[in-house]
Formats: structure tokens, sequence, C-alpha cells
């Protein structure tokens, strides 16, 4: 489901998501393992790639405290601080801006400056993908308002799905993901940005699996929405 997701076509071209998915699934599967040095690592390289990298340490913290609360709790583990590594890799990312730029944060004026996204209240961004449904003309109230505003609420219906029936560590990862998505002046890029909310392609399996013709459903919107989307792309057109 992850392949044939409609922005799949991101995996295949220059953006950051075909690097920073394997290392999430790295991170989280080490911790799992209980290799917190290795998760630390690959934690700091994701926050490395892309900003919502850094939110990998509550995600991992969910997953010591699982850990803890397994062993019968009362013993903390010095291993479990090599999560905190993971803040290194946005720190050199920083550190990059300021050396070019002059300025540790200069990314956040070019987001401002260039895409009109600033930190603020979800449903600030959310009504203006409403707005943009309503008052832009066809092709673009579609693309910008329409696709944005149904991404927005698959990702809410699945973060609730997933505080039900995923791992604790999965919907905590859900939940900040689509806060940080939607939480700007601007939304924009929803469709993209649901592929690093994995736990979505792991409740369409469990759905598939449960209920086969839900499964055929998911898999026609998919391919039919990839194909238009890529032969968007492909274009030159706007395609998140």
């Amino acid at each position: 489901f992850m392949f044939i997701f409609p922005t799949a076509y991101f995996f295949h071209t220059g953006y950051t998501e075909s690097v920073f998915m394997p290392l999430v699934f790295g991170a989280l599967l080490a911790a799992r393992k209980e290799r917190w040095a290795l998760a630390g690592v690959l934690g700091a390289f994701a926050a490395l790639t892309r900003v919502n990298g850094m939110l990998l340490i509550p995600v991992l913290a969910v997953e010591a405290f699982m850990q803890y609360r397994r062993e019968g709790g009362g013993r903390f583990r010095r291993e479990w601080l090599w999560m905190l590594l993971t803040s290194l890799g946005f720190l050199v990312y920083l550190s990059i801006n300021y050396s070019v730029w002059g300025d540790a944060f200069y990314f956040q004026k070019v987001l401002e400056k260039y895409w009109y996204k600033k930190l603020t209240w979800p449903w600030v961004g959310i009504g203006g993908t409403l707005n943009d449904a309503l008052n832009r003309s066809p092709a673009e109230a579609h693309m910008l308002g329409v696709q944005e505003f149904f991404f927005i609420a698959l990702g809410a219906v699945c973060t609730v799905w997933a505080w039900r029936r995923l791992r604790p560590s999965y919907a905590v990862w859900m939940t900040l993901n689509w806060l940080l998505v939607t939480s700007t002046s601007h939304v924009m890029s929803t469709p993209r940005y649901m592929l690093g909310m994995f736990p979505i392609f792991l409740i369409f399996a469990r759905l598939a699996e449960a209920r086969p013709n839900w499964g055929a459903i998911i898999t026609v919107w998919s391919l039919t929405f990839l194909g238009i989307f890529t032969a968007l792309f492909v274009q030159g057109h706007w395609a998140f």
C-alpha cells in the first residue's frame, strides 16, 4: 500500500522521502530490538534529512517506556539516552544554515517568503484549504483545496485508528506528524507528507486482511490517483 499510494512517485525523484523513510524504519526497528545506539544514530540522520525526524525523540521515548513497563519497572537504563542523539542531526542542519546564510533558522524565512508558511493553529491552515476549494479555479480548487482537505481528513481518521489498534509509539508518530503538517498558515503538500505517516499503510493492510472488499476499494483508489498525480507531475504541473 505504501508503494501504490497516490503520491508514491516521490520515492522515485529528488525528494527526501526515499532517504527519510528507511532511516525512520531503521531507528524504530533498532529501538524495538533494544539496539539503542543504532536507533540514536539513525534518528540523527533522519533529523538531518527532514525536520520531522526530531519527532523520533518522543516516539523512541514511548518505546523505551514500553520496555520499562515490560521489565516490571523500577530500573532506568542508560542506553535509552542514545535517543537524544537524534537532536544532533537537526543541530547539524541548523549549523549548515548558519554557515551558508548567517542565520540558523533561515529556512523559516524561505518558507514564509515563498510558500507563505509559518506556525499557527491547525484550524487556520485547514480553513485555508476549504477556502481554496470554494474560491479558486476548478483545477486549483481540486488540487489545493479538495485533495489537501481529503488527505488531512484521512490522516486524522488514521491517527485516531492508530491510537485504538496500533503500538502507542506509532500513534504518537501519527499525531505529531499530523499536527506538524496542519499547524501552518498555508497547508500544502499534505498528500506527499502522508507518505511519512507510515502507520496509515499498516491500517490499510489490516483493513484489507479483515475486509477484502475494502482492500479492493483502497487499491483502486490508490492506483487511480497515483496515475493521475504522476501524469500531472511528469508534465510539470503542480502535484504536491
